[in-house]
């Protein structure tokens, strides 16, 4: 059954998604390298062909969090799958279930379209969060390791 508190994401909510998107950077101990604006965001989410996807947690009127997202795709499974990647809510609401209801509506995106996984990607040191995620059921894949080419290194090979 879906949470009444989550909903997909509209246009008026692109400034208080990027405010959130913000705190996630600075609780990541990383605001200087978060530069999203909100005329990324509306272009990615509601833009002529949008390829990202949002959730919002509502509560009493105002957004508190927020699962940004998009599909990817394995080719050993020959599906799509859903990439998590911000899963966000306001410390104040924390423990409120907001963040297991995101969850949930993705799991619920997944089930419904044939997606064959949901996952994302946490902080080593965030233990809160992996202790939360590991008690609905996901585990880590630690045989595998994230590479990540930005900046010079990016557009000395693309160059």
């Amino acid at each position: 059954m879906s949470d009444p508190r989550i909903r997909r994401a509209r246009p008026d909510d692109v400034p208080a998604l990027v405010g959130l998107v913000h705190e996630l950077a600075d609780y990541e101990r990383e605001p200087e390298s978060c530069h999203l604006t909100e005329e990324q965001l509306h272009t990615a989410l509601f833009g002529e062909a949008p390829s990202v996807f949002c959730h919002a947690a509502e509560i009493d009127g105002e957004v508190v969090g927020l699962a940004l997202w998009f599909r990817n795709f394995s080719t050993w499974e020959g599906v799509h799958g859903v990439y998590l990647e911000d899963l966000y809510v306001r410390p104040a609401q924390r423990g409120s279930g907001l963040g297991k209801a995101l969850l949930a509506t993705l799991a619920r995106e997944c089930v419904e379209h044939g997606y064959g996984r949901l996952e994302w990607v946490v902080l080593d040191w965030n233990a809160p969060s992996i202790a939360f995620y590991e008690s609905l059921g996901a585990r880590p894949l630690s045989e595998w390791t994230t590479y990540r080419l930005t900046g010079d290194a990016l557009r000395e090979l693309g160059g």
